[in-house]
């Protein structure tokens, strides 16, 4: 059964104290700079590590169920033809998808996604997430989660409940975004009801302030009280 990590309110009151302290320069991860392929697991890019993929069981809308997915690994894809049809939607041509495939080339496979952490070496401030998905067809109901924690403490959440208007299921984007909170690290998971669920999902343009200075006092008192 899928239960959320509970929010901390003194600590995010005092992370957002600390945050004014950290200088910040703007960072956009869009994985231009990777070749098309597996990328492996765990998988570190521009300071952010992906680990702990789809190593969760859940249940499908259907009342289908899935057990952790052995093999499922972070994986590079060139996106080409989707972003050509959400021009809006992250960047030109490679995404982060997950699973055990992808398709050579411009043509792309979203693959399946229950959840991954991702630890930022850095910690940041803000964040904005494009992720591409399948709705309508068997997701219907679904809904995707992005969690920001500090210390193993959720400092802030955004989500959206995908759409199941048809039975025939089609390509979607969507942004997750959690401005103003200070974090280590993300959590993107989805569920339906009480339950982790499997839909199939891609990330781009993974935006966020991080921190290029030493921490100052304020950081160090605040770790102090989770010793």
């Amino acid at each position: 059964m899928f239960q959320p990590k509970q929010r901390s309110s003194a600590l995010t009151a005092l992370v957002i104290l600390a945050a004014a302290a950290l200088p910040a320069a703007a960072t956009v991860v869009d994985f231009e700079d990777l070749a098309e392929g597996p990328a492996g697991l765990p998988f570190t890019h521009a300071g952010i590590t992906y680990h702990d993929l789809n190593n969760v069981s859940g249940v499908f809308p259907d009342g289908s169920t899935f057990g952790p997915q052995d093999g499922h690994q972070c994986i590079v894809e060139n996106a080409a033809l989707f972003w050509n049809d959400f021009p809006g939607w992250g960047s030109p041509v490679n995404v982060l998808t997950f699973g055990t495939a992808y398709v050579e080339g411009d043509n792309f496979s979203i693959g399946a996604l229950a959840t991954v952490t991702m630890d930022f070496a850095v910690p940041a401030a803000g964040i904005s997430m494009d992720i591409g998905f399948y709705e309508n067809g068997p997701w219907g109901g679904i809904v995707y989660h992005l969690d920001a924690l500090r210390f193993g403490q959720v400092v802030g959440s955004d989500s959206f409940t995908i759409i199941g208007e048809s039975d025939r299921d089609n390509p979607a984007a969507a942004t997750l975004a959690i401005p103003d909170v200070v974090f280590d690290q993300l959590h993107l998971y989805a569920t339906y009801g009480g339950d982790y669920s499997m839909p199939r999902g891609m990330i781009d343009d993974i935006a966020f302030d991080q921190a290029v200075a030493t921490e100052p006092a304020s950081w160090t008192a605040v770790k102090d009280l989770f010793r």
